[in-house]
């Protein structure tokens, strides 16, 4: 085992002792009141570590299971069926259940408007026609990248298989979109087991700060609201391969999960700035290329034989409008100003809103490269990961519900304070109720657009306080708990400890 003098990488946590492995319940004030009825903090002659089968990491992946158990029950009430006049059994979204229930998930319907649960039929491939007969008549085709359309397609492949053997009394039968979402589910949220795993072996001596992944609200309510699960397991996987030392793998997951969301794709930009500032760059030019040669690999294929259907998630987020999450929204709203291109026409591309939100989350980036390289200490590898995260979600016109699920690990890693991630968490998830009530409609006593809106600057404000924070530990080293622990940066991977090489200023130099 390495002692302190030497570099300590994420590998290592297993081999922690008690006097190395920091315990919340001692450090932090938020689990240590949490922990009175329990019999207050661990003590001091606690057999910490040497339990037989309860670890970190097992207890934290238990943790998870329940997590995501609870999570499938929130949205198991948009599973159900009933019988219509005809005597057949059709899915129960009648009086706007999945909004007054709020258990709506993307991945039902779906499943029918991707032609998903139709024999035959291939994504970026198969076609139809929307609003047929109508001025608004166009061709469509899976609207998702790559991985995540074959992610749909596949599942939707063994709903076939299970509905052939129910049929014959092998399995229990149900509506085979119900069989389609809960093996969706299945595989979502085994991914999520996978981003917990990954921070409890990222996280260096602080394993337990990995049960703010498995408890997250955001899990709670978004777990199974769309595929995203998918894309942070390959990011978190990424960063643990990163802090392994392992650039090739960590570019392989990299371009996996940006196969599945782009997003995974911006951790190069810290990264980036991190090597060139510590004198790094072969390590990171093996990661970039291992990223880009895995997101070619995966999309080449698709692009060469349905290069109409691949380009349909481009095209599609090219045209598509200010969400109802965005600040751009909030703006338009409460000043009147329709200066976002206002409505748009069919097939109409928003430029002004579009050039806006590239600009705005450039400039961001600049000034987070700015930071990494001219910040007194070398920033950790997670808290300029969460900042540009968190720059594109604020920036960006599009802030569906799930995307926060993005942040989760980043700000578990980059600022593990209990009380004030778990403010957030729960800030963040609550906008799902306004949300739902909002889809209902007024005319349905639903909520009008400016309570729900009114949420959406409360969440924002939230992440911009979490981006306060860390600019705070960034600039005052000496707050980061990570480092009050005596390491630099567990998933630092060659960055860690590493002697500074380019720095904006020599008065900020090391």
């Amino acid at each position: 085992m390495p002692t302190d003098s030497e570099p300590r990488t994420a590998g290592d946590v297993t081999s922690l002792d008690e006097r190395q492995r920091e315990l919340p319940s001692r450090t932090d004030p938020l689990v240590r009141a949490a922990t009175a009825p329990l019999g207050g903090p661990v003590g001091e002659h606690a057999a910490v570590g040497r339990h037989w089968f309860w670890s970190p990491l097992r207890v934290c992946l238990l943790l998870g299971v329940l997590a995501l158990t609870l999570a499938w029950f929130g949205k198991a009430g948009c599973i159900q069926q009933y019988t219509n006049d005809q005597g057949q059994a059709e899915l129960d979204w009648r009086s706007g259940r999945p909004y007054v229930a709020m258990c709506y998930s993307d991945v039902v319907p779906l499943y029918g408007a991707e032609k998903l649960n139709e024999p035959g039929t291939f994504p970026y491939k198969t076609k139809w026609v929307e609003n047929e007969g109508t001025p608004q008549e166009q061709e469509r085709y899976m609207e998702y990248p790559v991985l995540a359309g074959l992610f749909q397609w596949v599942n939707a492949k063994l709903t076939e298989g299970w509905k052939n053997l129910s049929d014959g009394g092998l399995l229990p039968g149900g509506l085979s979109v119900a069989i389609y979402f809960n093996l969706s589910a299945l595989w979502l949220g085994l991914a999520w087991l996978l981003v917990v795993w990954a921070v409890t072996k990222s996280a260096g001596r602080r394993p337990w700060d990995a049960a703010m992944v498995a408890l997250s609200p955001l899990v709670l309510v978004h777990a199974f609201t769309n595929f995203d699960t998918l894309a942070v397991a390959c990011a978190a996987g990424g960063l643990l391969a990163w802090a392994r030392r392992r650039p090739v793998l960590a570019g392989v997951l990299l371009g996996l999960g940006a196969a599945v969301k782009l997003y995974p794709l911006f951790l190069l930009g810290p990264l980036l700035v991190l090597c060139v500032r510590a004198g790094r760059m072969p390590a990171w030019l093996r990661t970039a290329a291992a990223t880009l040669g895995t997101w070619l690999a995966v999309n080449l294929p698709i692009a060469l034989l349905y290069p109409q259907g691949w380009q349909e998630f481009f095209r599609l987020n090219n045209e598509r409008g200010m969400d109802p999450d965005s600040l751009y929204n909030v703006v338009s709203y409460f000043t009147g100003w329709a200066g976002f291109d206002g409505p748009l026409e069919h097939g109409e591309v928003p430029v002004v809103l579009n050039a806006v939100s590239g600009v705005l989350f450039v400039l961001c980036c600049l000034g987070i490269a700015y930071v990494g390289l001219s910040a007194p200490t070398r920033p950790r590898v997670a808290q300029l990961g969460f900042l540009v995260v968190a720059a594109f979600l604020l920036t960006n016109k599009v802030w569906s519900p799930q995307y926060s699920l993005w942040l989760v690990p980043l700000a578990v890693l980059a600022i593990p304070r209990w009380r004030p991630l778990l403010a957030w968490m729960v800030i963040d998830a609550l906008v799902w109720a306004p949300r739902m009530f909002f889809y209902l409609g007024v005319n349905n006593r639903g909520l009008p657009e400016g309570w729900f809106l009114g949420t959406v600057v409360v969440r924002d404000v939230a992440v911009v306080c979490l981006c306060v924070l860390i600019l705070r530990e960034i600039y005052r080293p000496a707050r980061d708990v990570v480092r009050q622990a005596g390491v630099d940066d567990p998933i630092g991977g060659v960055l860690d400890r590493a002697a500074d090489v380019r720095v904006l200023s020599r008065s900020t130099s090391r």
